[in-house]
């Protein structure tokens, strides 16, 4: 039976009732146009530490924006205090669109993939040279990332006091990725803060590696008003040390050039469940015209591959190829097999 007649504009209608006594719900958004714009320092348990201009702001993430998440390196706009005094809490109410953004999946079975930092121009993948070994198939993973999300790599190898870097450099030429050499020694004495400095100024910079490479030590050196815990010890029967930073940090450049190091927790595995094969060809300029004769959803390391006959026909250097196709086989192999 109809309930009511033609005309829905009745006063007799019933609405449901709201059951927590607030107001009632509503699909309108508010535009927060007085919202300030801000920076994602850091994420602890829901909490979030923002800079707003030069104050240190703690927030929260507003209910509108549903499961959206801000991460470190997020541009996101805040209301509510934002004097940065203790127990004061604001609300992030927008994040901006992102410039680029660095994921990973815990492995390559997982479909859940993990935003580590955002809007971050530079992927500074820091490795010793030994003590422990390099794991060239772990940074290969690093390197895919950091094409698939648009970020410039960079290598940071450490410990050349105890192996020479010319074989492990020999192994990513082909990439043409710059990179900084340095020893234990110019780690403790803060040269090889230097070294790095000049690769970092002006930049948004994540820093990523295993437990032992160095990593929090020469971030301590690069800011030395934030002194992190560093791990000392590699395990002897491994080979790998002890995670000391448990969450990502922003945490500005020391000097006046300007700049930002994002810290982030040691890694032992890459999960590249996410990564689109389309788009690390883009970090490979040289070889994307020749892509324009393979076939649709080509892997790029099929027997169809047009690449082939293109780096045949001179266009392109064949170690760069061969550099592209170990890149994407990383996909299909796990880390340390």
């Amino acid at each position: 039976m109809r309930r009511y007649g033609k005309n829905t504009d009745e006063d007799d209608i019933r609405q449901r009732p709201n059951r927590k006594g607030n107001r009632p719900r509503t699909n309108i958004r508010p535009k927060h146009e007085e919202a300030v714009a801000g920076m994602v320092l850091t994420v602890d348990r829901g909490r979030l530490t923002c800079l707003v201009e030069d104050r240190v702001v703690m927030a929260m993430k507003a209910r509108e924006l549903g499961r959206k998440a801000a991460v470190v390196g997020d541009r996101v706009a805040i209301v509510g205090d934002l004097s940065g005094e203790k127990d004061t809490l604001a609300r992030i109410v927008r994040i901006e669109p992102r410039g680029s953004v660095l994921r990973r999946t815990a492995d390559d079975d997982d479909p859940y993939e993990r935003v580590v930092v955002a809007n971050a121009d530079q992927l500074a993948i820091v490795t010793a040279l030994a003590d422990p070994e390099p794991r060239p198939r772990l940074i290969d993973r690093c390197l895919v990332a950091a094409f698939d999300g648009g970020l410039t790599p960079l290598l940071v190898l450490t410990k050349s006091d105890l192996a020479p870097p010319d074989k492990f450099l020999e192994l990513y030429g082909a990439l043409d990725i710059p990179y900084v050499v340095t020893s234990r020694e110019e780690l403790q004495n803060d040269a090889a803060a230097d070294l790095v400095r000049e690769q970092l100024v002006g930049r948004i910079t994540a820093f990523v590696g295993h437990s032992g490479v160095g990593k929090t030590t020469l971030v301590n050196a690069l800011v030395p008003a934030e002194q992190r815990r560093t791990t000392g010890h590699v395990n002897a029967v491994t080979g790998r040390g002890r995670h000391t930073t448990t969450s990502a940090l922003a945490l500005p450049l020391a000097g006046s050039a300007g700049g930002w190091l994002v810290d982030t927790p040691g890694v032992r595995s890459f999960g590249l469940n996410h990564v689109d094969p389309s788009r690390v060809i883009h970090a490979f300029p040289d070889l994307v015209p020749g892509t324009e004769g393979c076939p649709r959803a080509c892997s790029h390391d099929e027997p169809d591959c047009a690449l082939d006959q293109w780096v045949a026909d001179g266009h392109a250097d064949p170690q760069r190829l061969y550099s592209l196709r170990r890149l994407l086989a990383t996909r299909e192999r796990r880390e340390g097999d």
